[in-house]
């Protein structure tokens, strides 16, 4: 007890002393994600972009003693950005100020927004100059932040080691980066060429990664074909990692070495293989994810074989007898591919679905009081019959108008086509709505200890039919899953011509989680069948719990691409798309998908079904 005490005692000193940072202005990513990403697109910066924790990076850099013993001050982490993602520190505690430690966060986003394609050749020769460039350039455009970048820049040379107190080798290498960070009005008249040290400078934290991870492994192609079918993989067991991981890529071990061990006793039993090196783990335990929480730096190879077998168990296909019925060939879809700029034609398949266990139902009862309630709210929204004055023909004279006509008569003014008749008319809501539920996997995740978010979406769809059908407004129901690009599922829970009873009851009763999520197709099939309705009014309402996915590429920006594209193809045809979601990191997304207007964030799950019929009554009426 006494040396635990001790050490701890030791391991605290020795690291309040050797670092350098200030917790108490500390900034987190966590706190301001969002707000940076929309500081990142308001400065022209990709909006398809997510923005990420950066991993950390090595330093060579020449350390103080105290560091030294504390096993300090050799990571950092850089700000850097590729096609998918804008990565920035998890967090900055650099400056005694917390207003400082958020300017830096605003600088290094307002730096990234300058792409790599808009830095001349012959300044992209090595990151001195090439960040050197983006300073002036983004300085350049958006002047204002000039003050902060000299508060910034004060503030860092201060802490930077002096050109004195190191050799002369070291010495030459910072004069030169403190020339290159003062001097970004005239970038043509500087040398950045450094010279041989025996340690690499010191960190420039006003400048982005001098060399991003390459992006080989994640671009690479996969082996395995995306169009063969596969299971979908359950959310339940997953885990997220807080912190980025560095990663490198390796040919896949061959398995001749390192240390090979054989217990008899396992001679006759069953094993299962998990695809790891041996050579690099210690332990016999087989959890990858506890494992990568003790690496700093994590290695990944690649092969031809594929690990879904221990799931395909249980969550693989149903045989034909028991999967729901398809109700055609399958239709054609385009889909928008951001990186070629291009519509590809055709290029997925929508399958028609309808549930095959449906059977007429009732309404459940335990929605029947909330439907009274919302009956009530809707009905003022019922077509009612009224009086139209003024018609040339009608049932009734029109008395104010008739007086007017005698007047007239009475001086000489005889007008034949003078409107003294009055009608009674109903007067009807020019409106249709398609609600689009997602139904994919992730629906099957439990909000509590008695409902799952797919019976949410259920009693969303009751209490929603329930409202329309009180105030007589067209509407359809369809629910969309997917397994790749071509076997997208469109679910048929209640067409426009159809009416809501019974039978419709028991298609919302039949819903169940489906697989992936391809929603720019679900969109676009959508879009088709509302854009045929006559109303004047066309609401294409979308209901989901998460960001666009699938097996294939259609994943990350690629997703949030493709359904950006099909939003904007339904609005030039004259449908107001809205969104609906639950998704806690929708902020992250939606507002570049959808428009800061044109969605919702219901924080509270449960809260789904009484509040979307209100959302509905407030976008109509």
């Amino acid at each position: 007890m006494l040396e635990e005490l001790v050490g701890s005692t030791w391991h605290k000193f020795i690291t309040k002393r050797a670092d350098s940072n200030y917790p108490d202005a500390i900034v987190r990513l966590d706190e301001i994600r969002h707000r940076m990403g929309v500081f990142f697109r308001a400065l022209g910066g990709e909006g398809g972009l997510r923005v990420e924790n950066a991993t950390e990076s090595t330093l060579h850099t020449r350390r103080s003693i105290l560091q030294r013993i504390a096993g300090m001050g050799d990571k950092t982490q850089y700000a850097w950005r590729d096609n998918e993602t804008l990565r920035l520190p998890d967090s900055i505690a650099l400056f005694p100020t917390r207003q400082l430690n958020l300017d830096l966060y605003l600088w290094l986003t307002a730096l990234s927004v300058i792409d790599d394609n808009e830095i001349p050749v012959e300044k992209n020769t090595n990151w001195i100059l090439k960040n050197q460039y983006r300073s002036y350039k983004t300085l350049k455009i958006w002047p204002g932040l000039n003050q902060r970048y000299q508060t910034l820049l004060k503030a860092h040379l201060a802490q930077r080691p002096t050109p004195e107190s190191l050799p002369k080798d070291e010495a030459e290498q910072e004069k030169i980066i403190r020339l290159s960070l003062s001097n970004i009005t005239s970038v043509d008249d500087l040398t950045t060429d450094l010279k041989y040290a025996k340690r690499p400078p010191q960190a420039v934290i006003l400048w982005l990664h001098p060399a991003p991870p390459n992006e080989a492994f994640r671009e690479q192609k996969k082996h395995q074909d995306p169009d063969i079918e596969a299971a979908p993989q359950s959310k339940k067991n997953q885990k997220k990692q807080q912190k980025r991981k560095q990663g490198n890529r390796e040919d896949m071990p061959t398995g001749n070495e390192g240390l090979m061990s054989f217990r008899l006793e396992s001679l006759w039993s069953w094993a299962e293989y998990s695809k790891v090196d041996r050579t690099s783990v210690e332990d016999d335990d087989d959890d990858a994810m506890a494992t990568a929480e003790d690496m700093d730096n994590i290695t990944v190879a690649q092969d031809s074989q594929t690990t879904s077998s221990k799931i395909k168990l249980d969550l693989d296909l149903p045989s034909n007898q028991y999967d729901d019925i398809v109700l055609g060939e399958g239709i054609p879809i385009d889909e928008w591919d951001y990186k070629q700029q291009k519509l590809q034609k055709a290029h997925c398949r929508l399958q028609e679905m309808k549930s095959r266990n449906s059977e007429p139902s009732n309404l459940p009862k335990r929605l029947q009081q909330q439907t009274h309630k919302i009956r009530r709210q809707f009905e003022i929204l019922r077509p009612q019959r009224h009086w139209l004055n003024g018609q040339t023909d009608g049932t009734e004279i029109d008395l104010e108008n008739y007086v007017n006509f005698l007047s007239d008569l009475k001086q000489g003014h005889v007008n034949s086509d003078t409107p003294i008749y009055r009608e009674l008319r109903n007067k009807t809501r020019d409106l249709s709505c398609l609600l689009l539920a997602d139904l994919s996997l992730s629906t099957d995740a439990h909000i509590n200890n008695h409902a799952r978010v797919v019976d949410v979406v259920r009693d969303s769809l009751f209490l929603f039919s329930e409202a329309l059908t009180t105030t007589g407004d067209r509407f359809a129901l369809h629910g969309f899953s997917s397994r790749n690009r071509n076997h997208i599922r469109f679910y048929n829970i209640k067409g426009f011509d159809e009416k809501y009873d019974d039978k419709v009851c028991g298609h919302i009763n039949a819903i169940r989680p489906g697989y992936y999520t391809r929603m720019g197709a679900a969109i676009r099939h959508a879009t088709q069948l509302l854009s045929k309705e006559a109303s004047t009014q066309k609401l294409l309402l979308i209901l989901t719990d998460g960001k666009p996915n699938d097996l294939d590429k259609y994943e990350g920006r690629y997703g949030i691409e493709d359904t950006r594209h099909a939003v904007l193809e339904a609005e030039k045809l004259g449908l107001r798309p809205f969104c609906v979601t639950i998704d806690e990191q929708a902020e992250d997304y939606l507002p570049y998908l959808f428009g800061s207007r044109s969605y919702t964030l219901i924080r509270n799950a449960e809260e789904l079904p009484k509040k979307l019929p209100l959302l509905y009554l407030k976008l109509t009426h």
